[in-house]
């Protein structure tokens, strides 16, 4: 045995020797420290691939001496030995090992078992650093950072393809997550829930059927750009979701006007931050099935009810109805705030109808009408408007007026801000504005039409990086790796033990 492990060491032990060599040699003092680096690196790195190949070839060839029985019932009796590659971070390994077959049957590998090999030829570290840089940046630029810090080279393709198996296992690992949740412990008193919708570029096969549609009949004025009104119709529509805790930030009318405009000596307070924030997005699912997965997200962290729920919201009616349906299922008293900058946005539009766009005026009317809002004042600042509009004689130009009045009456049982502000409640949308800012569009709003498959793998991965979820993910992908590819196809879900080795249990979560 001894014999054996020194036969399988030795190309390392020659390696480490070269190495040390060439460090002691005229060459290597001829190098800057950086090209000394540079060369240290690529040499470390052959001598990495071939200590994995040694530690591979002395763990044998994964001999069994039970019988091997696959899920199929058939026992495999023909013993022949297979050789496969395996594409590590270091570089390509060669895996001998026995395979067990029979007629009509697929052969298997206990050995491949033992080290949970996938099925493709690139392990499942380079699939981590796969995932890792595709959620940072684009296909193309994965492929060389990858080149340039393993060595290994994986195409394009290959990329895609190892970041969207990267991706499977997300919804079951937070299903399971939530089931086995125990409370948390924060020390904030409102639980948030808030979710948004931002468009992404699509392949034509990908988009929703009825913007598809849409996007074959489009005609344009132009042919070689978008004139005002018009939309390629390309774009499907992701739902972002977050779920947060957050503690009371209490304050006054005054202090949120104030914080709309700061001047250097009124500078707003500092407000709490966010705790144990989660963020994901979705094309594939409805926004009906990404806000129940925030419902349940927040129930399992906050079973007993006892914090203030919250939904902020941006006016979308479709998503008021899904909130007021999850929070009835959920028997969750939610109280639904809409997003204060959005009524800011209309109220300035309004002051355009009576006061030029640069001027001290319009900023006054603005600040005066935001701040009888915020007062818990809709009815009266809308109806107030409306009469001065009229007085003026604006009957030309006054639609942006009715708009804006219309807005804050339909809206108002959402713009109770005073009651809001006195219990300390968020009253913008902020936190999942972000998301959709780095979920999508940091990431996907590059000019490049995405596929389905690829835009969910990468919105799934860079869900679990920006909720700080990616190395426990992790662990629970590859114990389902295992699973899949292995367990999965013996009988009783059990792996013979090889020769030498005694049986080890397999903690999988």
């Amino acid at each position: 045995m001894a014999e054996v492990e020194r036969a399988a060491y030795a190309a390392a032990d020659a390696c480490y020797g070269g190495m040390v060599n060439f460090l002691k040699s005229g060459e290597a003092k001829d190098l800057t420290e950086s090209q000394l680096e540079r060369t240290v690196e690529e040499r470390i790195r052959e001598l990495a691939r071939r200590l994995i190949q040694a530690h591979v070839e002395e763990r044998g060839r994964g001999e069994v001496v039970s019988e091997v029985r696959g899920s199929d019932d058939v026992v495999r009796e023909r013993e022949r030995v297979h050789e496969r590659g395996l594409q590590t971070i270091f570089g390509e390994i060669r895996v001998s090992r026995v395979g067990y077959g029979a007629d009509g049957a697929q052969s298997l590998h206990p050995l491949d078992a033992e080290l949970n090999l996938p099925e493709e030829l690139y392990s499942l570290e380079v699939r981590r650093r796969a995932a890792e840089e595709a959620a940072k940046q684009s296909f193309d630029e994965t492929v060389t950072s990858l080149e340039r810090l393993t060595g290994t080279t994986v195409g394009k393709r290959q990329v895609e393809e190892l970041v969207q198996r990267a991706a499977v296992d997300f919804d079951a690992f937070y299903v399971l997550r939530s089931a086995k949740a125990q409370p948390q412990q924060s020390n904030g008193s409102i639980l948030v829930i808030s979710a948004d919708g931002k468009g992404v570029v699509m392949l034509p096969r990908d988009l929703r059927e009825a913007t598809r549609k849409a996007a074959q009949k489009a005609t344009f004025k132009l042919e070689k750009r978008l004139t005002k009104g018009e939309k390629r119709d390309r774009k499907r529509m992701a739902t972002v979701a977050t779920v947060y805790s957050v503690g009371p930030h209490e304050r006054t009318p005054e202090d949120v006007v104030r914080s709309m405009a700061p001047h250097e000596e009124a500078l707003p307070s500092p407000r709490p931050r966010p705790e144990s924030k989660r963020v994901w997005a979705s094309l594939e699912r409805t926004p009906k099935e990404v806000i129940e997965d925030a419902f349940r997200e927040a129930s399992s962290r906050e079973p007993d009810r006892k914090k203030v729920w919250v939904a902020l919201v941006d006016g979308s009616k479709p998503q008021l109805a899904i909130l007021k349906a999850r929070a009835r299922k959920h028997k969750v008293r939610l109280t639904i705030v809409l997003d204060v900058m959005h009524v800011a946005e209309y109220i300035w539009d309004a002051s355009l109808v009576f006061y030029p766009e640069t001027s001290k005026q319009r900023e006054e009317w603005v600040s005066e009408r935001l701040l009888g809002v915020l007062s818990g004042r809709a009815s009266l600042v809308a109806a107030g408007m409306r009469r001065s509009a009229t007085r003026r004689g604006l009957e030309d130009s006054r639609e942006p007026v009715d708009r804006c009045a219309d807005y804050l009456l339909e809206y108002k049982p959402y713009l109770r801000y005073d009651r809001y502000l006195a219990k300390g409640l968020p009253i913008a949308t902020g936190v999942v504005e972000g998301a959709c800012r780095h979920l999508i569009c940091d990431r996907m709003d590059g000019g490049a039409r995405w596929s389905l498959a690829g835009a969910e793998a990468v919105l799934r991965l860079r869900s679990l990086r920006s909720s700080g979820d990616f190395d426990e993910y992790w662990t629970y992908h590859e114990a389902q790796e295992y699973q899949r590819n292995h367990l999965a196809r013996y009988a009783g879900r059990k792996v013979p033990s090889i020769c030498g080795r005694k049986p080890r249990l397999r903690r999988i979560k």
